[in-house]
């Protein structure tokens, strides 16, 4: 069997494989304390482990962690990388500095095949999908930026290039590891998938018993705008996508956040606020109202200040809790598969 890139590894596999080896469960508690304290890159450093068992995780393992193509800073503190995997394809991560810590915007696949009409990660079509140790790579290069300030990644979304359920073992895998107490002890709580309403997976999702965050990209409030915006919504309707939601939190007692979209004169007027407080009438829930970053390939305009305002007040207004997203990078490539789709343009 080819060897495996170390950082995919989740406890269960790394337990199955000591046992295998048949060899005592505490060397697990060892090996991730070298990979996630101690940020070792090899082997031969993990001293505290037999030599035969050092040569046979040479044998079995190999480390590979992503390398940084391009990385921007912007003024409000974001940092956006784009990152080269070992088969040289590329993949973007945002980090977002929040008074309540470092969250970082990680992607699940190369590339994107959802087609949003809105979004420049679709710029590019899915080429395969993230494995879990790409995922956890992401947030390491992060953690080794932060490191020099004596910070770390604290939150983590599955929010940037990709659709997390259409990757769904490798993007589970991912948040075991990274949530793990023997690994990098993310609290289940700051860990958030966003789906762009993918039903089997949230049905999925929600039986899965853990407590990681559920959002939803919604983005309109009735289907035919939805249709025009997302051509996921031709294959589920509002009502199926809801009636899901509805599920998920019955299962998991966990709320729901909804992503939604501020775009000008066309899902802002208080009439869609009013058909969106309908729709969301008596789930736990509250929606993220979020700034529109241009994107010059897309022919939408952000909605002004005063227009997001006035829909988020009516939402608060009709029971509906909801929030406006912080803006972050507006000096840099902002928006999710900007970076990515111009470096591909400038390697033509």
């Amino acid at each position: 069997m080819a060897a495996r890139n170390i950082y995919g590894l989740t406890p269960e596999s790394l337990s199955t494989f000591l046992k295998e080896q048949q060899l005592p469960a505490f060397r697990l508690t060892q090996i991730y304390d070298w990979l996630y304290r101690k940020n070792v890159t090899s082997f031969s450093e993990m001293t505290n482990l037999s030599k035969d068992l050092r040569e046979q995780l040479e044998k079995e393992f190999y480390f590979a962690l992503p390398k940084e193509s391009v990385i921007q800073h912007s003024k409000d503190g974001t940092i956006k990388a784009l990152l080269e995997l070992e088969d040289g394809a590329k993949v973007e991560a945002a980090l977002m500095p929040y008074d309540y810590g470092n969250a970082l915007c990680v992607s699940s696949e190369v590339g994107c095949n959802m087609g949003c009409a809105f979004c420049a990660s679709g710029l590019l079509k899915r080429e395969r999908d993230l494995t879990a140790a790409e995922m956890v790579g992401q947030v390491l290069f992060f953690n080794q930026l932060l490191n020099e300030r004596g910070e770390h990644v604290t939150h983590v979304v599955v929010m940037g290039t990709g659709e997390p359920f259409a990757n769904y073992d490798n993007v589970l895998d991912f948040l075991k590891i990274i949530n793990s107490e023997y690994g990098l002890a993310m609290g289940a709580r700051h860990l958030t998938v966003s789906t762009c309403g993918l039903i089997d997976g949230i049905k999925r999702y929600a039986r899965e018993g853990f407590q990681f965050n559920l959002a939803i990209s919604l983005h309109a409030p009735n289907d035919e705008l939805r249709k025009r915006l997302m051509p996921i919504a031709y294959r589920y309707s509002l009502k199926e996508l809801i009636e899901a939601a509805r599920e998920y939190v019955e299962v998991s007692h966990r709320r729901i956040t909804f992503e939604y979209l501020m775009i000008k004169d066309l899902n802002d007027s208080l009439e869609s606020a009013d058909e969106l407080a309908d729709l969301l009438k008596g789930l736990l829930c509250y929606v993220n109202l979020i700034p529109f970053n241009p994107v010059s390939e897309k022919p939408f305009e952000r909605s002004p200040r005063n227009r997001v305002f006035r829909f988020r007040d009516r939402l608060n207004m009709r029971g509906i809790k909801c929030t406006i997203r912080k803006e972050f990078g507006q000096d840099i490539d902002a928006a999710c598969g900007q970076l990515r789709a111009k470096d591909k343009e400038q390697g033509k």
